[in-house]
């Protein structure tokens, strides 16, 4: 599923060069913190309150979180449209000086609605567990048809507005699928609900209460994630924004391992935690963390070993002085990819105003982080700013910070961590593949054909190291089974 947006971003990154690239970029992180203003937490919200309501079989409840928050997220995003299209003049020339960054913002602006519509509709699909759906449509079926679109619009001769609208055309067709979905497949949180004004009042103040402090969460955590590409931007240039939007992507290869679990996790623990199976949630949790950091380990070590191959093959030429930042990203990408689990635990405690506490320290550090190592470097005596790998330092160690405060903090509420003991075994199986492509390495001149056989080779002998070390346990080979059967096209949930 991930591959369709890799190509999508590799397409415009290639064809249209960095600047263009940077500006493509630049605009989806302004854009966004719009939309996660007029989202208002309320896909937090509905995803915990549609799955808590599940798991205690309240359906009228259920019935009136959605479309009373449906009813005041419609409101609310035209306006934010309106006013993020207003906006873009401003913006793209006072703030960035750059007039090619105004059709970006303002057509970007126009699909706002449909934005967040799609997310809304998406995770209320999450809340009733219909991950294989949410996982076609928000990933498959739309970055695909970005994708297809972006080069059929290039070969129509739309130049730069084949971008902006392949982009636009992928946020409708979400938006379609998701809502078609809820309303043929979903239909009873359409209907009609009976509650007397008393509960009413009750569960939009419970609903707000929780989706309030997300949508702060969100915001902040956007500055978290964003403010190193809007510095860039900001006191660089549109190139500096592009060059560094080369290494973010390729450092989310390590989010793979983590979505491909969480997107179930978090309703699923959510509804076992209304029920109090909590010795569940804590073997899932490890079980989980373990899993991630299997899959993740090798991925992590080939950005290390390899991070310009990977760039030239992925993005070219133009983009190889990302691969410091790369390597400095993918640091804190491998460390989040564990502990994101925590975060997890603590939204299902329903501790959401310590995560937006959290993550508001963590976003004040990577700001004045990325201010200091992107804008004032003489503060440390250097002659010349870091640039992209300034921004990589301060993200990475802004990272680093608040997922230990997560899992602390689980750890303090829940009593639960998602390190397991066997984890170091799995350490121990990487290790010596690792030095011993650290030698080989030293012996060629690193082709695209050396990089595959090194990479694979390095695989092979990780994977066979962790069968000959004994760390996988039977509930890893009871997995592996339901796995093995599965491709194999047997019945397995007999």
């Amino acid at each position: 599923a991930k591959i369709f947006g890799y190509l999508y971003r590799i397409v415009i990154a290639r064809y249209f060069g960095p600047e263009i690239y940077g500006l493509f970029s630049l605009s989806i992180v302004i854009v966004g913190f719009f939309v996660t203003l007029a989202l208002l937490g309320f896909d937090g919200g509905i995803l915990r309150f549609i799955s808590f309501y599940r798991g205690k079989n309240e359906i009228n409840k259920i019935k009136y979180s959605f479309q009373a928050s449906f009813r005041i997220l419609l409101i609310f995003v035209l306006v934010i449209s309106i006013v993020s299209f207003y906006l873009s003049d401003f913006v793209s020339i006072s703030i960035f000086h750059n007039k090619d960054l105004v059709s970006f913002l303002k057509v970007f602006s126009l699909i706002i609605p449909l934005w967040v519509f799609s997310l809304f509709f998406l995770s209320i699909m999450r809340a009733f567990e219909k991950i294989k759906e949410v996982s076609v449509i928000d990933n498959i079926v739309q970055s695909s048809f970005k994708l297809i679109s972006l080069i059929a619009l290039i070969f129509l001769g739309f130049k730069l507005h084949s971008v902006i609208f392949s982009f636009s055309l992928g946020i409708l067709i979400t938006f379609l699928l998701a809502y078609s979905y809820c309303k043929v497949m979903i239909p009873q949180i359409f209907l009609k609900y009976n509650l007397n004004k008393k509960i009413k009042k009750q569960v939009l103040a419970n609903f707000v209460q929780y989706s309030l402090p997300v949508l702060f969460l969100t915001f902040i955590s956007g500055i978290l994630y964003w403010i190193d590409s809007f510095m860039l931007g900001l006191f660089k240039s549109a190139l500096e924004v592009g060059l560094y939007n080369a290494a973010i992507p390729i450092v989310l290869l390590l989010n793979i391992a983590p979505e491909i679990f969480l997107k179930l996790f978090f309703p699923m623990v959510t509804k076992e935690y209304s029920l109090k199976h909590i010795e569940f949630i804590k073997k899932i949790s490890k079980q989980i963390g373990k899993w991630i950091f299997m899959l993740n380990l090798p991925i992590f070590l080939l950005m290390i070993i390899f991070p310009e191959v990977i760039i030239k093959i992925l993005f070219g030429q133009d983009y190889v002085a990302a691969a410091m930042p790369l390597r400095i990203l993918a640091v804190g990408a491998l460390f989040s990819s564990i502990f994101v689990i925590s975060d997890n635990l603590l939204s299902m405690a329903g501790k959401s105003k310590i995560i937006f506490y959290d993550v508001l320290a963590a976003s004040i550090l990577n700001s004045v982080l990325n201010f200091i190592l992107i804008k004032e470097p003489i503060i440390f005596g250097l002659d010349n700013s870091l640039g992209i790998n300034g921004a990589a330092i301060a993200t990475t160690i802004s990272l680093l910070f608040y997922n230990s405060l997560f899992w602390i903090q689980a750890k303090h509420y829940t009593s639960i961590s998602p390190l397991k003991k066997d984890m170091f075994r799995v350490f121990l199986a990487v290790l010596i593949p690792f030095f011993m492509i650290l030698l080989f390495k030293g012996f060629f001149q690193i082709t695209n054909l050396i990089f595959f056989t090194l990479s694979a080779t390095f695989v092979l002998s990780y994977v066979l190291l962790l069968f000959l070390f004994k760390s996988l346990d039977d509930n890893d080979w009871f997995i592996i089974k339901m796995f093995k059967r599965k491709i194999n096209n047997s019945d397995y949930a007999k």
